[in-house]
């Protein structure tokens, strides 16, 4: 399969848009997947921590492999932390405090390996070699990799992160407002597995939100979009995760949720809804990179973008009895 390319394939400054992959999966340990990165795209290994691997050098750039868990790492703030004094024995109690600090987390990732999954944090790659990332699914599933659906225990995900082809919020307020509208279609093509859906980490937008984007009235600057966003949704856990870019964006804007250490300022959209399907044969990044896609070709045609939005807008306003999906699967068939 090859990714199909989107509307827009530039950003804004000329270059090809790219694309960040997150991979989450079970049954292979972070060691492991380094291994098989390194065979398929070059580079070298470095330790960070016992169970955090990074590969530099590598066709695309670096790739982060590590347990999924935050206490399996060391803490930065605790290694950085400088002795009280340059005496000998405060310069010990910090070497000892910091030996401590290490092998216990590292204890505490041996105790989770099997409950938190592996992540593979992908170097941005161009939209256009997405398929030749697809090897490295297949190596992982050959592997013994497991996916979402391999336990009831397992929310595994896969995250996107494209590159936005405009900075300017009219084109947000597009993209955003087409992704609104397709979410339904979009959960509908990946059977969202159970546990996914329990799970809080990919929530989906309320209703009342939809409702405002939608109004063909609301034509918001910057700010106004940023702050009706935080308004009704005070949290990282949505299905497309806008916290990285309004963050890179307005860096400065006055409000906590920015200053989250999980919060990656970054110019992309951070599409967090697709399953890691490595028990599918064919599945892999271009799958759910295509799906993306007809994201961004509602949010480029302006006018359809404006009759659908007018659509939803009549529809939720009659009886809940029709269905919704129905109608986007005969949009999508048209």
């Amino acid at each position: 399969m090859e990714p199909q390319s989107p509307p827009i394939g530039y950003t804004p400054t000329g270059e090809i848009r790219r694309v960040g992959v997150e991979l989450e999966f079970a049954g292979i340990p972070p060691h492991h997947a380094a291994g098989l990165v390194t065979r398929l795209f070059g580079g070298h290994v470095h330790v960070v921590s016992p169970h955090r691997l990074k590969v530099s050098d590598s066709r695309w750039g670096e790739f982060v492999i590590e347990l999924d868990a935050k206490y399996a790492h060391p803490d930065t703030k605790v290694i950085d932390k400088p002795p009280k004094s340059d005496t000998e024995w405060d310069l010990q109690r910090r070497q000892l405090r910091i030996e401590f600090h290490t092998k216990t987390r590292e204890l505490i990732g041996d105790v989770v390996a099997g409950l938190v999954p592996t992540e593979i944090a992908c170097p941005p790659i161009p939209w256009n070699e997405l398929g030749e990332l697809d090897a490295l699914f297949d190596a992982l599933r050959e592997h013994g990799a497991k996916g979402t659906d391999a336990s009831l225990l397992y929310g595994f995900g896969l995250h996107l992160n494209p590159e936005v082809p405009s900075l300017e919020p009219e084109s947000i307020l597009a993209h955003l407002r087409a992704y609104l509208l397709l979410a339904a279609w979009l959960r509908d093509q990946i059977d969202i597995d159970i546990t996914r859906e329990v799970l809080p980490h990919a929530n989906h937008f309320s209703k009342a939100y939809a409702i405002k984007m939608l109004d063909p009235a609301y034509h918001p600057g910057l700010d106004e979009l940023i702050a009706d966003y935080l308004e009704y949704n005070p949290t990282r856990n949505r299905e497309l995760d806008l916290f990285p870019l309004f963050a890179y964006l307005r860096p400065e804007y006055p409000s906590q949720l920015f200053a989250n250490e999980l919060v990656k300022p970054r110019p992309t959209y951070h599409y967090r809804l697709p399953n890691a399907q490595l028990s599918v044969p064919d599945w892999g990044v271009v799958t759910e990179w295509n799906r993306w896609r007809e994201v961004e070709c509602l949010a480029a045609d302006l006018g359809r973008l404006d009759a659908r939005a007018r659509e939803y807008l009549a529809h939720h306003a009659q009886s809940p009895m029709s269905r919704w999906l129905d109608k986007l699967r005969g949009w999508m068939n048209e």
